[in-house]
């Protein structure tokens, strides 16, 4: 489901309404549904886990409670879902928000906001990693509790699955994604029903409730009750989905499936499962699984092994947004990116993204082999997420909605208070596995910092050689050049000045065409621009037009739309007698001030390997002309 144009939902009602809640099942809920799989076990199994007494499991149960009623209820779903860019959600989203400058006060600057955007951003692709790999696993793992006979065959079936998962994701996910809600509604029903006879038998879990026996944990375990925190944390680690994926459905249809279907089914799964180690506490090694009856062992190894798949679905379209994101906004070269579907705009497919996050999530199967040591490596990344989530939305409380300052402080303080705890929880696993998704962070901000700043060094380049606009209109109306007939359309993303294309093309050949366009492509920080917006037209004289064309950053500029908008309004342009002209930079790393010696050897390379741009931006590769040039950075 698409944002339209305007940016914003029209309030959904009735059926519509009921439609959209249930696609948000399948795309939003997806991660943070199959959690029950993996995070009570890592509670009370494996290296840090405590022993299943009935205060710890009244404990550990309390603080699944808040966690999700604090985090997910209210950070997420009441506070930071109000602070859209356009409709749109996502840490880039926010960070874009919090650029634009008509958006705050006069004058401010945020580096700050830009730097933990894209470390945030950075980030998510870890998760994108481990979330398939970890979920996947926990799922399969239910064969082997069902015989031991399973048990060499988990990790072989696992790898199986991811490879086949990322192997279909070319052909779009546009009929299986219908498949999506209806199979999630099922999952959770599933899980609430496994939860219920469970709390029907021991109903002295409810009470967990209580946030004393939460407290009281703390206090009976101290330093071990800390570390459980971490395994505690998996329960919300699907909180960021909730606001990435707004532009796709709005914020009604999320929050009421939040609050109809997916947080009573949680709690009464998670409920379940602490009632289930009340009454026996060797049920810690599996407990979701030990909640169903012998009989529907199979059939809901199967249904969480789809329920697994759909997760892992959603977050694999989400890394693939968020590098469609970081292109438009400047913060990755022109990568390929494949559209899967001629009805949403939203169904894209990035080969590169896909055969990456493939091999790391097998690599991450083979080399922790179980779920359990898995969720060592979750969690960090997604806890570092959090917080820079919620100092960026402390941002839009102070600079764009003008809260008070005592609000502000209390709201973002109480919030940063529970992060930084549960961070310093996971960050005690980091030598176990949570290096893992740091090390992809920090990789991937090198990345995106070392693109956007090596395109600004090479601006500042092309600029000191650059031939002022006003000068060569001068030139030519002084001494006309010989002209050729037809149309040269030279695309530049410096609008004040002349293209180099063009001035290399003067000096070598001594013509121009009779016609001249210089045509650039905008992306503004916002989702997407109205089509009757896209296309600003400028006569400079001399037979040499200026055309602008202005897209979102959700959206994929196409040099041909561009020149049909022109034509619609009246501007004579006949494409099959037209050339595109487009340069070709060989760029070399010098000593000059700008960025260091490595990082303009990377940014070299980034370069070379960037798609041309005939693919890119939808421009006739038979009718283009390049020009080559070599700039020193």
């Amino acid at each position: 489901m698409s944002t339209p144009p305007g940016g914003h939902f029209p309030a959904p009602r009735g059926r519509y309404l009921a439609l959209l809640s249930l696609g948000a099942l399948g795309v939003v809920y997806g991660d943070i549904g199959t959690s029950p799989l993996y995070a009570l076990r890592a509670c009370f199994s494996g290296r840090h886990g405590l022993p299943p007494t009935a205060a710890n499991v009244l404990g550990v149960v309390s603080l699944i409670f808040w966690s999700l009623a604090v985090i997910i209820s209210l950070k997420y779903l009441a506070l930071v879902m109000r602070a859209d860019n356009r409709g749109e959600g996502g840490i880039l989203a926010l960070m874009a928000l919090l650029r634009t400058p008509t958006r705050r006060r006069p004058g401010a600057r945020l580096p700050a906001a830009i730097v933990l955007g894209l470390f945030g951003a950075a980030l998510l692709y870890g998760d994108g990693m481990i979330t398939p790999a970890i979920s996947v696993l926990s799922a399969v793992e239910g064969l082997g509790v069902a015989t031991p006979l399973f048990e060499p065959y988990v990790v072989p079936l696992t790898v199986a699955i991811l490879v086949a998962l990322f192997a279909v994701q070319r052909r779009g996910t546009a009929g299986i994604g219908a498949m999506f809600g209806p199979v999630t509604l099922l999952w959770f029903l599933a899980i609430a029903a496994l939860g219920i006879p469970a709390i029907a038998r021991e109903p002295r879990i409810v009470a967990a409730l209580n946030p004393a026996h939460a407290v009281r944990f703390f206090g009976e375990n101290g330093w071990a009750g800390f570390v459980v925190l971490g395994a505690v944390f998996l329960v919300v680690t699907g909180g960021e989905a909730l606001y990435a994926d707004m532009g796709h459905f709005g914020r009604r249809p999320i929050r009421l499936a939040w609050f109809t279907v997916v947080f009573p089914s949680l709690l009464l799964n998670y409920f379940g499962q602490g009632a289930l180690l009340l009454r026996d506490a060797s049920a810690a090694e599996h407990p979701f699984y030990r909640l169903a009856p012998g009989w529907a062992l199979y059939p809901v190894v199967a249904l969480a092994t789809g329920a697994t798949v759909i997760a892992s679905q959603a977050v694999i379209s989400g890394a693939f947004s968020l590098t469609r994101q970081a292109v438009q906004l400047g913060y990755l070269p022109r990568i390929t990116i494949r559209h899967t579907s001629a009805v949403e705009i939203g169904q894209i497919y990035v080969p590169s993204v896909n055969w990456a996050l493939l091999l790391a999530t097998i690599g991450l199967v083979l080399g922790f082999g179980s779920s359990s040591n898995l969720a060592a490596a979750y969690g960090v990344a997604v806890a570092l997420t959090m917080i820079i989530t919620v100092a960026l939305a402390e941002r839009v409380m102070r600079d764009i909605w003008r809260w008070s300052w005592p609000v502000v402080a209390a709201i973002a303080g109480s919030l940063l208070i529970v992060h930084l705890a549960f961070l310093g929880a996971t960050a005690i696993k980091i030598p176990q596995g949570g290096w893992f998704p740091l090390v992809v962070g920090a990789a991937g901000y090198v990345l995106l910092s070392t693109w956007r700043r090596g395109r600004e060094v090479l601006g500042e380049r092309l600029s000191e050689v650059a031939v002022p606009l006003p000068l060569l209109l001068g030139d030519i109306a002084a001494e006309p050049p010989a002209r050729v007939a037809g149309t040269a359309v030279y695309l530049t993303a410096q609008a004040g000045n002349v293209p180099c294309t063009l001035m290399h093309n003067l000096r070598h050949n001594k013509v121009l065409h009779e016609r001249l366009i210089f045509l650039t492509l905008v992306t503004e920080e916002i989702p997407r621009v109205p089509r009757q917006e896209r296309v600003a037209l400028e006569d400079l004289g001399e037979n040499i037009f200026r055309i602008t064309g202005r897209y979102g950053f959700m959206e994929e500029p196409d040099v041909l739309e561009v020149l049909d908008l022109a034509r619609a309004t009246g501007f004579d342009l006949t494409l099959e007698a037209t050339t595109f002209v487009v340069g070709r930079e060989t760029l070399l790393a010098t000593k000059r001030p700008g960025m260091p010696i490595w990082r303009e050897k990377l940014f070299a390379v980034m370069s070379r390997n960037t798609p041309r741009i005939t693919t890119s931006f939808n421009v006739p590769a038979e009718q283009v002309i390049e020009i080559g040039a070599q700039i020193e950075l």
